[in-house]
């Protein structure tokens, strides 16, 4: 059995990649289930470097165990891209993750005066995965979507409320599909698979 180390302590995440990324033979164990402690500082400005920075010192406070981390977030074209890189910070005032509630008051109070046609908004995930012998493969994953004026839906977590995809013609919001339909569609599961693809090739 291979032990991969997911570089969170996020249950939410941990359970949409361990259900999305199945190898026979793998286990995936977050820092806290195997006894480790890792929080460096992620400061990087783009999703992979923040990524990177994660799977490198978990790899590391594992002992060299293989590691798998993401970087994900929400960008707003009418907000420039923000939140980006600091989506799990955006309403934080001492630099450290802000719970969803204040999050999405706050995305809801910057974009009180925009129009639908301007909400437009996507999800980006980036993950990094090194391997036991330092081995790197990236991959990179988006949905496309608007935010919604209130937030709708109890399934999903951070703005996956006020998230209403393209995918689903503005029927649903990603918070009002079951995790495995969320999977399917969603930016981690887009990354998950392109990851996926990656390693089976290495694998041949």
């Amino acid at each position: 059995m291979k032990t991969i180390v997911l570089a969170t302590n996020n249950q939410h995440k941990a359970q949409e990649i361990s259900t999305a990324l199945e190898f026979p033979g793998w286990e995936f164990k977050t820092l806290r289930e195997l006894g480790i402690h890792s929080d460096p500082a992620e400061t990087a400005d783009t999703f992979e470097g923040n990524a990177r920075i994660k799977a490198q010192a978990a790899r590391a406070a594992s002992g060299g165990m293989a590691a798998l981390a993401d970087d994900s977030g929400l960008e707003v074209d009418a907000l420039g891209g923000a939140p980006g890189v600091l989506s799990a910070r955006y309403a934080s005032t001492d630099g450290q993750d802000a719970d969803d509630a204040a999050n999405n008051a706050k995305l809801l109070r910057e974009l009180a005066d925009v129009p639908d046609d301007q909400r437009t908004a996507r999800f980006v995930c980036t993950l990094v995965f090194i391997d036991e012998d330092g081995t790197e493969s990236v991959a990179r994953g988006t949905i496309e979507g608007r935010i919604g004026h209130e937030e709708h839906g109890s399934e999903g977590f951070g703005y996956d409320p006020l998230f209403w995809p393209d995918v689903f013609d503005g029927t649903c919001t990603l918070a009002q599909v079951p995790q495995e339909r969320k999977n399917e569609v969603s930016h981690r599961g887009n990354a998950l698979r392109a990851l996926r693809e990656q390693l089976e090739k290495k694998a041949r």
